[in-house]
């Protein structure tokens, strides 16, 4: 098995460029217009949380080598289930069809967090993904 090699804290990005990188693939992952939406949203309160996202989650973490945008979108689903996060989890579902998962691989990831995450979370996540994924396949 191989694994990505960790990047050293200074591995000599700015946080400017790290916050350019993150607003990439957020902008790529959830859209422009989700992104604008939560840029227009924001507030002297929240101004701090949407950088530190935008740097840290999105240039940080979602740009590493190790895991493609498929394999990151599933651990998501998973976690968001497992987590109760149901409005997150709606929008990592748009997510992860725009990252390539089929509507029947965002099936097989809620019925797997099933086993481990417990089937009321899968019946939420059931209820909110079928929605998203009957308008995704209507478009295939």
């Amino acid at each position: 098995m191989t694994t990505s090699p960790p990047r050293p804290a200074g591995d000599g990005r700015s946080d400017g460029e790290r916050y350019d990188q993150g607003m990439r693939v957020r902008r790529e992952v959830l859209s422009d217009s989700h992104v604008d939406r939560a840029i227009a949203g924001t507030t002297p309160s929240t101004a701090d949380f949407q950088d530190l996202i935008t740097r840290y989650a999105w240039g940080e973490i979602w740009t590493r080598p190790g895991l493609d945008r498929r394999s990151r979108s599933i651990a998501v689903l998973s976690s968001m289930i497992a987590l109760g996060h149901e409005e997150e989890f709606e929008m990592h579902v748009h997510a992860a069809l725009r990252n390539g998962l089929t509507p029947d691989e965002i099936v097989e990831v809620i019925l797997q967090s099933a086993i481990y995450a417990g089937v009321p979370a899968a019946n939420t996540a059931f209820r909110l993904a079928r929605p998203i994924l009957d308008q995704a396949r209507d478009f295939d």
